[in-house]
């Protein structure tokens, strides 16, 4: 994006007062996301400016060649289509992974299923769940502009608009610039979340997706762990040739449970957002107390695929949504800026078993053509090495 383009955005998203220090007098969470937005685009231009001689030195990152990750609903048909197209043609390359580690990989796209599969419960409650989350998200962004042509950025799902209806949602709406609508009606008794903590009753989907981009999508690997009932577990190796359909619930319970103006202030600005260790943790869930955490309801909002803990990438939205929980960790991290770069947490998923505490040299590895970073590395959105970008 040129330098005028971008800095005329960051001007038009100054807001006259700072955000809120209270939900007082906010219509709603999308509202109080908006605030939080734009408090975070006034605040980057004097840490990075507008111009080369304020980026770090031999990085060159600066908010004149950082790229704007912004919310699908807020981009053109023409560039939703253009993402779409990537997707679809990510999906139609041959696998790169070594067929003695993913024998059932098909795809490009199912390379990145693959190595979310293999890595989950060292992924997940860890130490590197915010920084690994972010490098496989940017990964996949990147094989979209290189190896499929695309040219813009990974547009993030806004989970605080249509939560009372994700039908109507332009991500599920099932419309040719939509990433598809609902599953068909299956029968079926929920979904059980959290552990096997929390039980979701069931939408009105559940079974194949039939409308949009994505109805033919064949689906190669997993599920080992299926949340939704009636989808049936793979037997024997999760990375193992498993073709079938791509499955949706939409459940705008879910959704209007969890992704609440409450939650997202707590995590911004209230009392959970006081540390990295309060923040990650409120934000995956408190399983145990029937708190299910917006980063799972995201999962279980979408249901079907997006339901298996392991195989949740098989779902194209997965990177939306992934992108949402980026974007989030993003506005906590530029409104916490004395502890921006801290990590807490362990090398196990939930450390279990008990194990060391994660460290900013440990390494990410998110499969396929992709050099290994730190968590270190991983910290920050604009360091240049290697991101670069921003939201809006």
């Amino acid at each position: 994006m040129q330098l005028p383009y971008i800095l005329a955005a960051l001007c038009l998203a100054v807001p006259s007062t700072a955000a809120p220090q209270s939900t007082a007098g906010v219509k709603d969470a999308a509202s109080f996301l908006a605030h939080l937005t734009e408090e975070a685009a006034s605040s980057l231009k004097p840490r990075h400016g507008s111009g080369e001689s304020k980026s770090l030195p031999g990085k060159g990152c600066t908010l004149s060649n950082a790229r704007i990750r912004r919310d699908w609903e807020r981009i053109s048909k023409k560039e939703r289509k253009e993402y779409i197209k990537a997707v679809k043609c990510l999906q139609s390359l041959p696998a790169k992974s070594n067929p003695s580690f993913a024998p059932g990989a098909r795809t490009r796209y199912d390379d990145f299923v693959a190595t979310h599969i293999n890595q989950t419960l060292s992924i997940h409650g860890t130490a590197n769940f915010l920084t690994w989350h972010r490098y496989f998200t940017w990964t996949y962004e990147k094989a979209l502009q290189e190896e499929c042509g695309y040219t813009g950025t990974q547009p993030y799902w806004n989970w605080f608009t249509y939560t009372d209806d994700l039908r109507k949602s332009p991500v599920f709406d099932g419309s040719a610039t939509s990433m598809s609508g609902d599953g068909e009606f299956f029968a079926h008794n929920g979904s059980i979340s959290g552990q096997n903590n929390i039980y979701l009753p069931s939408g009105n989907g559940g079974g194949c997706v039939t409308s949009g981009p994505f109805k033919d999508q064949v689906v190669n690997l997993g599920p080992p762990s299926p949340g939704m009932d009636g989808l049936p577990a793979v037997v024997g190796d999760p990375l193992a040739h498993n073709p079938r359909c791509l499955r949706r619930d939409l459940s705008n319970y879910t959704a209007g449970t969890w992704m609440t103006l409450a939650n997202l202030y707590n995590i911004t600005l209230g009392d959970a957002s006081h540390s990295i260790a309060q923040f990650q943790n409120e934000l995956q869930g408190r399983f145990g107390d029937g708190f299910l955490g917006m980063h799972a309801a995201g999962h279980f909002a979408i249901g079907g695929e997006s339901s298996d803990f392991f195989s949740s990438p098989n779902e194209p939205v997965f990177y939306l949504h992934h992108a949402m929980v980026d974007m989030v960790y993003w506005l906590w991290q530029i409104t916490h800026p004395q502890q921006a770069n801290d990590i807490a947490g362990t090398i196990t998923i939930f450390n279990t078993p008990p194990s060391r505490e994660g460290l900013k040299t440990d390494t990410l590895m998110v499969g396929v053509d992709s050099p290994l970073i730190t968590i270190g590395d991983a910290l920050d959105t604009m360091s240049g090495s290697p991101f670069c970008y921003i939201y809006l």
